[in-house]
């Protein structure tokens, strides 16, 4: 189909319009008019260029110690970071204004966005959650600075997504014990995951797993070992039956209560041996 000339006119002058803008931006790059060079990077940053905003304003930042628009300055290049999703630089150069400007009329904003920057750079549950502890701290710290701030609402479900992927991470670290078949070590972690998170939608499966890890310990210990070991698995079972007596896993546990049972007696010591 042939271009009409309205369509070639258009394209030419939209190329003279692009070439124009690229050529000015490349003329404040090189200036060394510093406030004309803050006004283009408002303008731009007004107009949602963040990239062009961003890297006039870092290098401006340092021309500007001591003015007033020095402020506004480091605030917006932090928000150009947080706007291209850059979340770890955004992090830091919130944190880095917080610090510099504590009574700002921003500082509100920056720290709620420093703690969101963190927020959204935290992994899955299933990799390394050092960065998610840190983003709970941040968030920790923005709701005691500001407990009635108009970000609150957002930044307690932010904490409650992260709450859970602790959860999770810590629920799912315990379980791997018990499938690596690490049975003292899935009895511990999932006992520790029970006393941390008694209300996570995890508990019941987790209170079986651990019967089942203790169960299968004592069965794998030596035998001067394994009377102390079922028993602790029978107190396991009757914690698990009175927490959870409509489970699914009621049968399997109760197999192993029997079991259990029948080791105990069967292990219990002579009266010679419990005379010395």
């Amino acid at each position: 189909m042939p271009i009409s000339r309205l369509t070639v006119l258009f394209l030419l002058v939209s190329t003279l319009v692009l070439g124009s803008c690229a050529s000015g931006y490349q003329k404040l790059l090189k200036s060394t008019d510093v406030n004309k060079k803050y006004e283009a990077a408002v303008q731009y940053y007004d107009k949602g260029d963040f990239f062009r905003a961003g890297t006039l304003l870092e290098d401006l930042i340092p021309l500007l110690k001591g003015r007033p628009e020095a402020e506004k300055a480091q605030f917006y290049f932090a928000n150009t970071n947080y706007k291209q999703r850059n979340y770890v630089l955004s992090a830091f150069y919130f944190k880095q204004f917080i610090d510099t400007y504590p009574n700002s009329d921003y500082a509100e904003e920056a720290t709620f966005l420093n703690a969101k920057s963190l927020f959204l750079d935290s992994p899955g549950y299933e990799l390394d959650q050092t960065n998610t502890v840190s983003a709970l701290e941040s968030i920790q710290d923005f709701l005691n600075r500001y407990p009635e701030s108009k970000f609150k609402a957002e930044t307690e479900s932010m904490s409650q997504e992260l709450q859970k992927k602790l959860e999770n991470k810590a629920f799912e670290s315990a379980r791997l014990y018990f499938q690596l078949r690490y049975n003292q070590a899935a009895v511990v972690a999932l006992t520790n995951f029970q006393l941390q998170y008694p209300a996570s939608a995890f508990a019941e499966q987790a209170a079986f797993l651990r019967l089942n890890a203790q169960f299968a310990w004592a069965q794998e210990s030596i035998e001067s070992k394994q009377r102390e070991r079922y028993l602790e698995a029978v107190s396991f079972y009757q914690q698990f039956i009175d927490a959870y007596p409509k489970s699914k896993n009621l049968k399997a546990a109760q197999d192993m209560f029997d079991v259990s049972q029948a080791q105990i007696a069967r292990l219990k010591p002579t009266p010679t041996a419990a005379a010395n």
